[in-house]
């Protein structure tokens, strides 16, 4: 499989260069970036990218515009970052042909995850060959390398296939505050409109499987306002 191809469009050059870094530490190497709408496009057409992050405020327009000529021709993922984070904003970028929405502040490896995780959606990104060699051991928990058998301080948990991949997301990234959009969107591949009550049913069963006290998790928290968090130890 051929590394996939990823296309930067922000006027923030300094944003742009940390996007670039983050995403080469995760083992890609096929980055270009532009500052300007009609740049984009002009690399879209040469460079052929697998999928393209998009800033919406843009000198010469907006990533919208981008968005609806490359979907003319490529169904290639897209992702809107955007300072803006009202639903109506989410909604349009959504509307017109955007896979994922990002808000700005936000966390260069979640957006490295989210890169992540529609190349694999668009079926042209795998783990590296070496990643899938060994279990991976996270405090007391142990996801084979397959990830789809998850084990608590050497005992297999008896989870279903929603619960396993919640698990999977929270131990790729261990201690850290995973959003309830990347969540379920990861795990169950929709936007997550709606759905926070499914979410809540599912983290709920989950700790029922996990936690010693399900009533007073010490393993999967809750961050009010945020998302969840896996604490492994």
């Amino acid at each position: 499989m051929e590394e996939p191809r990823i296309l930067i469009v922000d006027d923030e050059k300094d944003l742009c260069q940390l996007m670039k870094t983050t995403l080469e530490k995760e083992g890609f190497s096929l980055i270009e970036t532009a500052g300007t709408v009609q740049e984009g496009w002009e690399k879209f057409v040469r460079f052929s990218p697998n999928i393209a992050i998009l800033d919406i405020m843009l000198p010469d327009g907006e990533g919208y515009d981008l968005c609806k000529k490359i979907r003319e021709t490529s169904r290639i993922p897209i992702l809107f970052l955007s300072a803006k984070s009202d639903e109506v904003d989410k909604i349009l970028g959504l509307a017109i042909g955007g896979d994922d929405y990002i808000t700005k502040p936000f966390s260069p490896k979640e957006m490295a995850y989210r890169v992540k995780a529609q190349l694999r959606r668009a079926g042209v990104y795998t783990m590296d060959p070496s990643a899938q060699t060994a279990e991976k051991t996270v405090g007391i928990f142990t996801m084979n390398a397959e990830e789809t058998e998850i084990c608590k301080n050497g005992q297999r948990l008896e989870l279903t296939a929603k619960e396993v991949g919640l698990m999977a997301c929270f131990l790729r990234h261990p201690n850290q505050i995973l959003s309830k959009e990347t969540l379920f969107q990861t795990v169950w591949g929709e936007d997550f409109f709606g759905a926070d009550n499914t979410l809540m049913v599912h983290i709920r069963r989950l700790r029922e499987k996990v936690e010693d006290s399900p009533s007073k998790p010490k393993h999967i928290v809750t961050i009010k306002g945020l998302g969840y968090r896996l604490i492994p130890e």
